[in-house]
């Protein structure tokens, strides 16, 4: 799906998110270390020492991004890719959390800068949907249909290689080039490659890294594993190798796991979806010694709110409540329950006004928790 700048009423384009200039900052000034940075010419990744090095007195690791010969790979062809910018570039940041929770799914962004006329890869596909925002410059992208529909990320192109290659000499299914503001949909599976035109490209790639059924069917297999039934040995003897014999073991293993599945819980997938997918996208940043100075004073008329982009979920634990957020679980008194609900959907600010607490020694005491723990942040 392709939309153009003045259908996406976005003139000025995408120069807000990350423009040349801050690239040259994030290459010369940042102390970039691989793999936040990767080089592509010809169609291949070029080795990381080839441009990486010591940072000099007080900076001696190895794996520092040297601006010198990012500069000669550059400007000899080679294409530079800025990984993982949802880390490391403040207005990137902000728009992946913003986008992915709109989406609902965790989402990776990286950037591409390629010198005139050149082309980093060949064609290929990814194991990821991607939009394809353009910033600087002009592309000229060629999209191919998919060789493996709907690719897991254990299925990468390389794989089937041969038949991208193949596919890629055939008509395309999109022949066309971007301009600065233009906007490209690229679901995971479908091939292409893409060359800067008469100046230097840079463009951006938004990868959403969406569960699939199979993760699902994962998920689901580890959990069967507590069915004895399905534990049990194959006969002694048996010819693994001869279908006659294997043919009775897999009907009555078929008709076990039906049984079994018919009756799985919802909720103990979910939880386990939830340990998978949350770690992925992690909340707003925050600013530890800000966060530690609100520590200190902290009363019943600070107002607080939950840490913007973090998922929660409240249940109760025995005579205590569990709190799961997205890389561990806190557990707490179970009356902290109707304050802890109240902070986290944002219906209450101030501390004073937490429900179901005693009273403001209480309250205060569970809100310095929450800002210790990164649960909550000054309002």
């Amino acid at each position: 799906m392709l939309s153009r700048a003045d259908e996406l009423s976005n003139p000025d384009g995408f120069l807000d998110l990350l423009s040349p200039a801050d690239a040259d900052e994030l290459l010369s000034r940042r102390g970039l270390r691989t793999p936040f940075l990767r080089v592509a010419q010809d169609g291949a990744l070029v080795p990381a020492a080839r441009y990486t090095g010591g940072g000099g007195a007080g900076a001696e690791i190895a794996d520092q991004v040297l601006d010198e010969r990012v500069l000669d790979l550059y400007a000899g062809g080679a294409t530079l890719v800025l990984q993982g910018l949802h880390r490391t570039w403040p207005a990137l940041v902000d728009f992946a959390r913003d986008l992915g929770l709109d989406v609902g799914q965790p989402m990776q962004i990286n950037a591409y800068l390629t010198p005139a006329g050149s082309q980093g890869f060949a064609t290929h596909y990814d194991t990821h949907d991607v939009f394809v925002l353009q910033v600087d410059g002009r592309k000229h992208w060629r999209i191919h249909p998919p060789v493996l529909p709907d690719p897991l990320e254990r299925q990468p192109w390389g794989g089937r290689a041969d038949e991208v290659s193949a596919t890629a000499t055939g008509a395309p299914a999109l022949d066309v080039t971007l301009a600065p503001g233009d906007a490209l949909y690229l679901p995971r599976g479908w091939l292409h490659s893409a060359q800067a035109q008469e100046r230097s490209s840079l463009h951006l790639t938004v990868g959403v890294r969406a569960l699939t059924r199979y993760t699902l069917v994962e998920e689901l297999l580890a959990l069967a594993a507590e069915d004895q039934r399905l534990r049990a040995t194959l006969p002694f003897g048996i010819d693994v190798s001869d279908p006659d014999a294997v043919e009775p073991e897999l009907t009555e293993t078929v008709e076990v796991l039906r049984d079994w599945l018919l009756h799985m819980d919802p909720t103990t997938l979910a939880a386990r979806l939830r340990q998978r997918a949350w770690p992925a996208a992690r909340p707003a940043p925050l600013h530890p010694l800000a966060q530690a100075a609100a520590l200190d004073t902290l009363g019943p008329d600070s107002r607080v709110i939950p840490r913007p982009g973090l998922r929660w979920h409240l249940a109760p634990a025995g005579q205590r409540v569990a709190l799961r957020v997205f890389d561990r679980t806190i557990t707490l008194p179970e009356e902290c329950a109707p304050a802890l609900h109240a902070l986290l959907s944002g219906e209450v600010t101030r501390v004073g006004d937490l429900p179901g607490l005693a009273d403001d020694t209480d309250r205060v005491t569970l809100v310095r928790r929450l800002l210790r723990e990164a649960v909550a942040v000054p309002a």
